[in-house]
């Protein structure tokens, strides 16, 4: 445990939807900058950080409804997300405690929110705890996406097809961002 590393704050919201109780939390990882391998230590930290703030959460209600999200900076297998923050991407072998990456499959079929040297990565992750899933009362887990309608995406030249960027080297092109949005599909039994 590092007690010097500072990064950007993580941001838990905890409120009601729906007159039910939920967890957000939000976070933007430190960046690649300097190499994925040189900087790797960094996302572990903070991955450990939200970890700490998501067990606080579950040792005052272990039922709880936590969504974790945000620009990681790293893709669904790295170790900061699956031994750091302890997210599995398969829905049937999760153990207790451990929390449910929703973007997983898409990074297994090469789908990505944001490409760099003709690559894509997904470092937009939806997160979620696993009362998501149990199938009781409550909101439940539908499925995740990712926002990438053609309006939002390079129409033309090397780059057709990523994310239509708002700055191109400090120079304004009027695009959205250099990553697509993510969202999740909630759903809940009317009774």
């Amino acid at each position: 445990n590092d007690s010097t590393f500072r990064t950007r704050d993580q941001l838990l919201v905890t409120g009601s939807l729906r007159g039910e109780r939920i967890h957000v939390m939000v976070a933007h990882w430190p960046s690649r900058r300097g190499g994925e391998k040189a900087s790797a230590h960094l996302r572990m930290l903070a991955a450990e950080t939200g970890r700490r703030v998501i067990d606080s959460i579950f040792t005052a209600e272990p039922t709880a409804r936590i969504v974790y999200m945000g620009d990681l900076n790293d893709d669904p297998v790295n170790k900061s997300l699956t031994k750091g923050l302890l997210a599995n991407g398969s829905r049937k072998n999760l153990k207790p405690g451990e929390l449910y990456n929703t973007m997983y499959g898409f990074y297994k079929d090469g789908i990505g929110t944001l490409a760099y040297r003709d690559a894509w990565n997904l470092f937009d992750q939806l997160i979620i705890s696993q009362a998501f899933l149990n199938g009781d009362q409550g909101f439940q887990f539908n499925r995740s996406r990712i926002f990438n309608k053609p309006f939002i995406r390079q129409q033309d030249g090397n780059f057709e097809g990523y994310p239509w960027r708002t700055f191109v080297g400090g120079r304004y092109v009027g695009g959205y961002s250099d990553h697509f949005p993510v969202y999740l599909v909630l759903y809940r039994e009317i009774k």
